[in-house]
């Protein structure tokens, strides 16, 4: 059975990585049901390709499994349980992978399977580590709906009062302003509330469809429709304002 090197993490992504853990986590993890009877696409013949590798000791899969997600799981680790506890939970998740690839039967994309134990896991290090009264990190996602923008912003015929400011990146000044309203989102994304920081970044930045992600989240397709609505709005709203203000 493959480990976890220090070698492979340390090539992972921009968020860096840890050293491999001390022992080994058993893990019992089968298929995954999908969230509420959404259907959830089925493993690919890559993905089963990939897993025959990895369980026959490839060493090259096993590197290019682990620079495809170390990343983003510890994005959605730091959402889930918070930056504290993060790179423990990844480790977790990953032992618990390579115990668990036996027996992956393919119901779902692998990278669902991965998302869905680190998930699972960072909930527990979340509750396991408030030090306040414990709330859901979807909590808000069973309120009321929210407009997109705000409805003063158009005229009674539904044209606009005050439309966005309109910006060019084509241009040396449109690139700039790109790469720095760049920076803008990403520490916007980070305010964002738990629950819909995931959402955005398993849709906006990973690029996983919406019933993957209602599968990696546990939550209903209802539930994931609002926390990306919101998150959306909160991050187009913030990004109006940096054009408008500088």
């Amino acid at each position: 059975m493959l480990r976890v090197s220090h070698d492979a993490l340390a090539g992972a992504g921009a968020d860096g990585a840890a050293a491999a853990p001390a022992q080994r986590a058993s893990a019992e993890v089968g298929p995954l049901p999908a969230a509420d009877g959404a259907a959830c696409s089925a493993a690919s013949a890559d993905d089963l390709a990939l897993v025959r590798r990895l369980l026959a000791g490839d060493e090259q899969a096993f590197e290019r499994l682990v620079t495809q997600l170390h990343t983003p799981m510890l994005r959605l680790a730091r959402t889930i349980a918070g930056p504290a506890c993060a790179q423990e939970v990844v480790q977790e998740t990953w032992a618990a992978v390579f115990d668990g690839l036996v027996r992956f039967e393919g119901r779902s994309a692998l990278r669902t399977w991965v998302f869905r134990i680190l998930t699972n896991r960072a909930r527990t290090w979340g509750a396991r580590e408030k030090r306040t009264v414990p709330v859901s990190w979807l909590e808000d996602g069973d309120q009321g709906g929210e407009p997109a923008v705000d409805p003063a912003r158009f005229d009674s015929t539904g044209d606009w009062v005050s439309p966005p400011v309109p910006w060019t990146e084509q241009s040396p000044e449109g690139l700039l302003l790109r790469k720095e309203i760049g920076a803008v989102l990403q520490r916007e994304i980070e305010a964002l509330l738990p629950g819909q920081r995931a959402v955005v970044l398993l849709r906006d930045v990973e690029g996983c469809p919406s019933d993957e992600v209602c599968e990696i989240l546990g939550i209903s397709e209802a539930n994931q429709r609002v926390l990306l609505h919101r998150g959306r709005s909160k991050l187009r709203a913030a990004l109006e304002r940096y054009l408008t203000r500088g």
